[in-house]
């Protein structure tokens, strides 16, 4: 997290101290820079017709080392301005914190598509401290939608069913996640979420294989936070 900087409540100035060494020392420098880089130059041009190639190359490094003198100028002033006048805040103190969007509410998943539907759920998981939450649905997602870790560290694989209340989950959906969920993903907890309702033999066999079921209102209750978890 970038710690903010603001400037401090009490700043100090500092009146600047006149130093008769610094002030002979940098003119010495620009002197020594000057002399040097023009018997440099004049050594380059009177050479230049007999031997083009060495002069090229004089003149490489006499840019080079005039580059290199004003970025050693820059460091020095960047240095003295970079003294005072801005404090660390705390990040606890003075760090701006995202809004949480809206909650939501009943009929809200019902109204999303899959894939969205499949987002949100995921959304729920990370919320409740899942962590390398993975919404991996597709056309060769073998059953899983949503994979993840939940805070005690077992695997958690879920699968999404957008239904409406004429289309409930069936025996066969559940048959096909059970096919899956533990022997290819590895599952410790498996669940089937659902934003309709699931047949009795659909709860039957989830039940005998140890698959939980999530029905709207169980959904609705985990989204508001008046409810558990899958891995609760």
């Amino acid at each position: 997290m970038v710690t903010p900087i603001r400037p401090s409540d009490a700043p100090v100035r500092r009146r600047q101290v006149f130093s008769l060494r610094q002030l002979t020392f940098s003119f010495g420098m620009v002197v020594i820079g000057v002399v040097g880089v023009g018997l440099t130059l004049k050594k380059a041009v009177e050479g230049a017709s007999a031997h083009p190639g060495s002069a090229l190359i004089v003149g490489v490094v006499v840019l080079s080392a005039t580059m290199a003198f004003v970025r050693w100028g820059r460091r020095r002033r960047v240095g003295r301005g970079a003294v005072g006048g801005a404090v660390p805040v705390d990040s606890g103190a003075g760090a701006e914190v995202c809004p949480p969007g809206p909650a939501l509410g009943p009929g809200d998943f019902a109204r999303m598509d899959a894939d969205a539907f499949e987002v949100a759920v995921a959304g729920l998981c990370e919320r409740d401290g899942c962590g390398d939450v993975q919404v991996v649905g597709g056309a060769n997602d073998l059953g899983a939608d949503v994979v993840a870790v939940a805070p005690d560290g077992r695997k958690v694989v879920l699968q999404c069913k957008r239904y409406g209340p004429a289309n409930k989950v069936g025996s066969q959906d559940l048959q096909r996640f059970g096919g899956t969920c533990f022997a290819v993903h590895g599952a410790e907890v498996a669940a089937v979420v659902t934003t309709g309702e699931f047949t009795d033999p659909a709860v039957e066999y989830a039940a005998a294989c140890g698959i939980l079921c999530f029905d709207q209102r169980d959904l609705d209750d985990w989204a508001a936070g008046t409810g558990p978890a899958p891995w609760e």
